[in-house]
C-alpha cells in the first residue's frame, strides 16, 4: 500500500525500531514531504549521526520526496487549529497536508492522530 510517511515512519524503519517492519513494506512507492525527510534529518544529527547517512541510505529507494508547496502550506495552517490536542508540529502538519492532498493513508508512529477527524486516514505503525 502506498502511503505518505511522516518523520517518525521514517526514523522508525531507519533505526529499526518498533514498527520498522511496517514502514518498510511501504516503503518502495509512497512519499514523503520535504519538510518531514528535513525532520528526520535533524534528528539524526541531534543524536549525533550524519544527515548525509539517511541521504545515502533512503534517497535510493523509491520514496518519493515531495515539495512542500504553497496549497500544503495553505492546508498545514488551517490543521493547526484542528491539531492542538494532541500537539502536532509543523513537519507532522506537512505530512498530513500532503495525505490530503494526495488522497494517500499517513504512516506515522503518532497513534493520537488516528482518533483526530480530519478526513485524512492514518496508520499508526505502533
Amino acid at each position: 500500500m502506498t502511503c505518505v510517511f511522516d518523520a517518525s515512519a521514517l526514523l522508525a524503519a531507519y533505526q529499526r525500531e518498533p514498527g520498522w517492519a511496517r514502514v518498510q513494506q511501504a516503503l518502495d512507492g509512497s512519499f514523503i514531504s520535504a519538510v518531514d525527510l528535513s525532520e528526520a534529518a535533524a534528528k539524526l544529527v541531534v543524536g549525533g549521526r550524519s544527515g548525509d547517512a539517511l541521504r545515502s541510505d533512503v534517497m535510493p529507494t523509491a520514496l518519493t520526496v515531495v515539495p512542500f508547496e504553497a496549497v500544503d502550506a495553505f492546508v498545514a495552517a488551517a490543521l493547526r487549529q484542528e491539531t492542538r490536542r494532541p500537539r502536532v508540529s509543523l513537519a507532522e502538519r506537512a505530512c498530513l497536508a500532503l495525505a490530503r492532498r494526495l488522497d494517500m493513508p499517513a504512516l506515522s508512529t503518532e497513534r493520537a492522530w488516528a482518533k483526530l477527524d480530519l478526513g485524512i486516514t492514518v496508520e499508526a505503525i505502533r
